[in-house]
């Protein structure tokens, strides 16, 4: 193998981490979460723009609002987890650019004036952000169950506000007893790789 990464690492990041469905009632806390962020916020994007916000939905009242808005098949394992965060892009993230981007701070408005190519931009590295985060909470030794199965437009109305995208949302935790669903396969190398 020619990996630099301990192979235990490499099963707890990926081999044998997976989506989890159930948790145990252990709090998940905020020296945790941040420690996720603060390892995450290294990963690369363009322009080392920075999209990605999180909410973490902690009080009952904010959790039932929430799973309202989550599909079916979805809002037990949203209700049951002990921490659910809310990742969104931030369609404003340019006016950080100066301060993230020392050395180009016309970036803000060279690239990013207008609100269509923010949203696009926003939304891509958001994204990438948020693999990134879900990586880093397997890092910590918990489980994540990232979902897409929800009201988009409910969530950024309910928690959000129109300069903010919702992504999806991630429950968060040890993981339960029946937590994985059986491994789904993958497609070889050989299916995905191709050099011209």
């Amino acid at each position: 193998m020619s990996l630099a990464l301990d192979p235990a690492a490499q099963d707890l990041l990926f081999r044998e981490a997976r989506t989890a469905n159930t948790f145990t009632d252990e709090p998940v806390t905020n020296e945790q979460v941040q420690a996720i962020y603060d390892l995450v916020k290294y990963g690369p994007t363009a322009f080392n723009q920075t999209p990605l916000r999180i909410t973490l939905v902690r009080s009952p009242e904010a959790r039932e609002r929430l799973v309202q808005h989550m599909a079916e098949g979805n809002r037990p394992k949203t209700a049951a987890a002990p921490l659910v965060a809310i990742l969104s892009a931030d369609n404003e993230f340019h006016e950080d650019l100066p301060a993230l981007l020392p050395h180009f701070p016309q970036a803000k408005d060279m690239f990013f004036g207008e609100r269509p190519v923010r949203e696009q931009s926003a939304l891509l590295n958001a994204a990438l952000q948020a693999a990134y985060f879900i990586v880093g909470v397997r890092a910590a030794g918990l489980a994540a169950g990232p979902m897409t199965g929800l009201d988009f437009a409910g969530v950024q109305k309910e928690f959000l506000d129109a300069d903010h995208t919702p992504l999806m949302v991630v429950n968060i935790g040890r993981p339960g007893e029946d937590a994985w669903f059986p491994r789904s396969p993958r497609l070889s190398f050989d299916e995905v790789v191709t050099t011209v």
